[in-house]
């Protein structure tokens, strides 16, 4: 078995395991140094590792083998060429998806679009849109033309379709992000569109081949359009729904959020209304008003790719990286030795470096910095 295809079975695996969240597969990675080495674990070193709940441990060692077989036919599906998966380490993944604490471990994608555009803007609303909201939904994004800007829905009926459709009309990219696998399209009547976007833009999945578009899929994907946007703008909503769900998830992750107003007492912008009223969005009327509170330029050339934005660091992890800057990688315990830092800490500090993109784990549990996040000279 050639390295990289091993190393992507053990990934895939990992989403494999019933009851192991994204959140639970980032602190065994970090634990065992890399994919290879999770799958190397016995069940009595998960059960020590800090953070980590005992039920995991339990379903990691139930499903371990039935996991692989199962990754091993994802694997082998995803060599059509159709769908590339990406790694939430791996450049092409949605950097701003990436320090999202829930963010998926793994996202497939099929199609050209840049996840990590200059300026992406999520686009969602009601499926039940009137033709106000589907002309101003094509008004704005008409009027964004000029710039580098990657739009981002659901493929859903009403303002989700209308936003992509716009966006590939005004020859911007677009994505969808969708609660099933990518080996169809729902709703089926969308096929066209989603035709178009495999072209000029993407269809992206947490959900591997074979997955249905269940109704409990569908709020889990919001997180992934809140996470992976600079700015959420919802275009006709009612008081509850996927729109507002999305909104509140993208405050939660710091987004600015913006919503179209309508006319009073009408039940298709109450959630707009409701939004603007509890200062969770930002009202706007037009693309204008959106540029202009987002500072972004539309008589300007387009802004060059900002691919890997480096995030904060505390004291802690600067020390880490000092130390991995000077030997290249390091061994975690002999990172810990030379930090004299107990296991524990030294373990979760890589781990939230990890999701931060500031470390990279390798086989036999080392290290290395990543080179974009040297420290300065």
């Amino acid at each position: 078995m050639f390295a990289l295809e091993a190393q992507w079975i053990y990934r895939l695996a990992l989403t494999f395991i019933p009851g192991i969240g994204s959140q639970s597969a980032k602190i065994l990675l970090a634990y065992g140094g890399g994919e290879e080495g999770v799958f190397n674990l016995t069940k009595k070193q998960m059960m020590r590792i800090p953070g980590l709940a005992r039920p995991v441990a339990h379903a990691f060692a139930e499903h371990r083998n039935s996991a692989l077989k199962r990754a091993r036919e994802e694997w082998t599906f995803l060599q059509s060429g159709e769908i590339t998966p990406l790694f939430f380490m791996d450049e092409g993944y949605p950097s701003r998806l990436r320090h999202c604490p829930d963010c998926p471990l793994i996202l497939y994608k099929s199609g050209p679009a840049d996840l990590n555009a200059p300026m992406v803007l999520g686009v969602v609303g009601s499926r039940k849109a009137t033709p106000y909201g589907l002309s101003i939904c094509e008004q704005i994004i008409r009027d964004m033309a000029s710039l580098d800007v990657l739009i981002v829905s659901g493929l859903a009926l009403g303002i989700d379709v209308q936003a992509h459709r716009s966006a590939l009309d005004h020859g911007l990219q677009t994505a969808a992000v969708l609660g099933h696998g990518l080996d169809l399209v729902y709703p089926a009547q969308h096929k066209h569109t989603a035709g178009r976007m495999k072209k000029q833009g993407a269809l992206l999945s947490e959900y591997p081949s074979g997955s249905k578009p269940d109704r409990e899929n569908f709020p889990k994907r919001n997180r992934i359009v809140a996470g992976m946007v600079d700015a959420l703008l919802v275009i006709e909503s009612g008081v509850k729904g996927g729109s507002i769900i999305t909104a509140s998830l993208a405050v939660d992750y710091a987004r600015d959020v913006f919503a179209i107003p309508g006319r009073i007492g009408d039940e298709h912008s109450a959630g707009c209304h409701l939004l603007i009223k509890s200062n969770r969005a930002g009202l706007v009327e037009n693309a204008n008003d959106l540029m202009m509170a987002m500072n972004w330029n539309p008589h300007s050339e387009k802004a060059p790719r900002q691919m890997n934005i480096f995030p904060e660091c505390n004291d802690d992890e600067l020390l880490v990286l000092k130390f991995l800057e000077g030997s290249g990688e390091l061994p975690v315990d002999e990172l810990g030795a030379r930090l004299k830092w107990t296991p524990s800490k030294t373990s979760t500090t890589l781990m939230g470096m990890e999701f931060k993109g500031l470390v990279r784990s390798l086989p036999g549990k080392r290290y290395r910095a990543i080179r974009e996040h040297s420290l300065p000279g």
